[in-house]
């Protein structure tokens, strides 16, 4: 297996859309990536503290099929990042017809479930007694969220942003409709000692 020793960027999942100055990595040899590699296939080949940032744009979402594979990504994910290393997520709202027409999607990412990652929400929801599964003390991984943001579809977007449709109208409809929201954007960033 072959090692990475420098610090680098990674393009995880990258498909189609190569980024300059990263290592572009895909599972598909048609995208012709810098790496062909399957992420569901651990461990990757970098070394532990070697990456200072990962972009997953349109990639989680397709990885860890079972709940044991994702728990591994996310714990290789944790491993070959450096000490606050940024990784920047974008995925499918679990309620759009983008995520839920694609066989190939096998797992919905939101920023509750990153939360779960997160050493600090899972002391303080066992302080708190709460039922959150405390996946940061599980795996022994710790990611901070940096930004959750949701992007609006059209029309709700454009009817938000010109104020014919208020704030608390938008979280409503989240949370009683599909075709709402188009992503989420999530920003993570890794804690270590």
């Amino acid at each position: 297996m072959a090692t990475r020793a420098l610090k680098a960027k990674l393009n995880l999942g990258c498909g189609h859309n190569k980024l300059p100055g990263y290592v572009n990595v895909d599972s598909a040899p048609a995208c012709k990536p810098d790496l062909v590699w399957d992420l569901d296939v651990t461990p990757w080949p970098w070394k532990t503290n070697t990456i200072t940032e990962v972009v997953l744009f349109h990639a989680l979402e397709h990885m860890g099929e079972t709940s044991t594979g994702f728990f591994k990504i996310m714990q290789e994910l944790y491993r070959v990042c450096d000490a606050n290393a940024t990784i920047k997520i974008t995925v499918p709202h679990p309620r759009h017809d983008n995520f839920i027409g694609d066989p190939t999607h096998v797992r919905a990412i939101t920023p509750q479930l990153m939360a779960l990652f997160s050493r600090a929400n899972c002391d303080l929801w066992k302080s708190q007694g709460a039922s959150n599964t405390p996946l940061a003390h599980y795996l022994n991984v710790d990611f901070e969220t940096l930004r959750a943001e949701v992007k609006l579809d059209e029309p709700y977007a454009s009817a938000l942003t010109n104020g014919q449709l208020k704030p608390d109208d938008a979280a409503m409809m989240l949370r009683e409709r599909n075709n709402v929201a188009t992503e989420f954007v999530i920003d993570l960033r890794v804690l270590k000692n």
